[in-house]
């Protein structure tokens, strides 16, 4: 019998970063000495407290059985205590927490808590890109909301057509930004509880870089701004804050009504969340904060030998002030592609290109600072040797 993908695997292009980690692959098979800038994967360990918890509640008989399909209620209480110590934002654990197998994992499932065949999602483009794919999964459109420089990286809503904006279901945001290190503020998220309010469209904000703001900068939550916990949901994750993104745990914070929906969802699709595991989150979230701290002050002090390297190199990004992406500029006369392929051919260094994450990506590169200073000054290095 022949075997035929479904439509909507024939239409998604290849994943981005399975065609980076092929392509590195052949690189390395050749005795290439590849330096690693592509995919945003920690280098870092998870800190020993964590790790021991897991070890410890691992071993736990009463851990080894089925968890509670919308999480322990210990760990949605150690979520709730989070938010309310780092934010300023009181949730009800019962109701207004939700745990998750990686915020991806949430993500990608609540389009089908939300959108018909044929309903439209407002999709910041470049992005991540599983807003688009989740979307196009439950059958959805994306209209896409280009990210600009002019516009300091932030969707314009104004430029949204009235009929799109009247059609829309969800509207995916996502700050501090992946891939291009932008950061919102208040009034930002403001005027999206405006836009949601005014349209009846739900908000998703994708906050997995809160915890990686640099010189002093403290990312804040959607959900401080009044009545956005009416209007939206809120994802976060364990992965970069506490280097577990092998652990797969998140969390979906906000709407009561809507978190009661993404946990329907999952119900008929996952078993839940290792309990051990969950455990474990418990200790990063309310153990010693100081691993973040330090964290944050490695990849602060990599993103400056990065950003003084490629200056020296003719290049010239931006800082970011928060998650650990470099979003840099390509060359004059050169494709994000292009460039990439330069930067993968003559120097073995593998980068991911702006335009893979959606056509305003177009004219730029993403670094992930996901090397230690001395492999970052290598390949610094590297790029100041080719002619471009």
């Amino acid at each position: 019998m022949g075997f035929e993908k479904a439509e909507r695997l024939r239409r998604l292009p290849p994943y981005l970063f399975q065609e980076i980690d092929r392509l590195k692959a052949e690189l390395i098979a050749k005795g290439v000495d590849v330096i690693n800038l592509g995919v945003g994967d920690p280098d870092l360990p998870t800190p020993r407290h964590i790790i021991d918890a897991l070890q410890r509640t691992a071993e736990d008989p009463a851990n080894h059985q089925y968890p509670s399909y919308s999480g322990m209620n210990d760990f949605k209480g150690s979520v709730a205590r989070w938010y309310r110590s780092r934010f300023g934002v009181d949730l009800d654990p019962e109701r207004e927490v939700l745990t998750l197998i990686g915020s991806k994992e949430g993500i990608a499932h609540l389009p089908l808590a939300c959108i018909n065949p044929g309903d439209v999602a407002l999709v910041p483009s470049p992005a991540y890109p599983v807003y688009d794919i989740a979307t196009m999964f439950a059958g959805g459109v994306s209209h896409f909301m280009p990210l600009l420089e002019k516009n300091r990286f932030l969707p314009d809503l104004d430029a949204i057509p009235e009929e799109t904006a009247r059609k829309a279901r969800v509207m995916f945001i996502n700050y501090p930004n992946n891939p291009t290190g932008a950061t919102a503020e208040r009034d930002f998220f403001e005027r999206v509880v405006d836009f949601a309010r005014t349209y009846d469209v739900m908000i998703c904000h994708d906050a997995a870089y809160t915890e990686m703001g640099f010189d002093g900068y403290r990312p804040m939550s959607f959900l401080e701004v009044p009545g956005a916990g009416e209007v939206g949901i809120e994802f976060h994750s364990l992965s970069k804050t506490y280097n577990m993104t092998g652990w797969r745990l998140g969390f979906a914070v906000g709407s009561a009504e809507v978190v009661a929906a993404l946990g329907q969802v999952k119900s008929n699709i996952d078993s839940g969340a290792f309990n051990a595991i969950q455990w474990a989150g418990i200790t990063a979230l309310e153990g010693d904060q100081r691993c973040v701290a330090e964290m944050q002050g490695i990849y602060q002090e990599r993103r400056d030998v990065l950003i003084e390297g490629l200056k020296s190199a003719n290049l010239n990004p931006a800082p970011p002030r928060a998650t650990f992406y470099v979003w840099c500029p390509t060359p004059r006369g050169y494709t994000s592609q292009a460039f990439t392929s330069l930067l993968l051919r003559e120097a073995g260094i593998v980068t991911t290109p702006g335009s893979g994450f959606g056509e305003p990506g177009e004219g730029y590169v993403r670094m992930a600072l996901t090397v230690g200073k001395e492999r970052i000054r290598e390949a610094v290095a590297r790029i100041r040797k080719l002619s471009f």
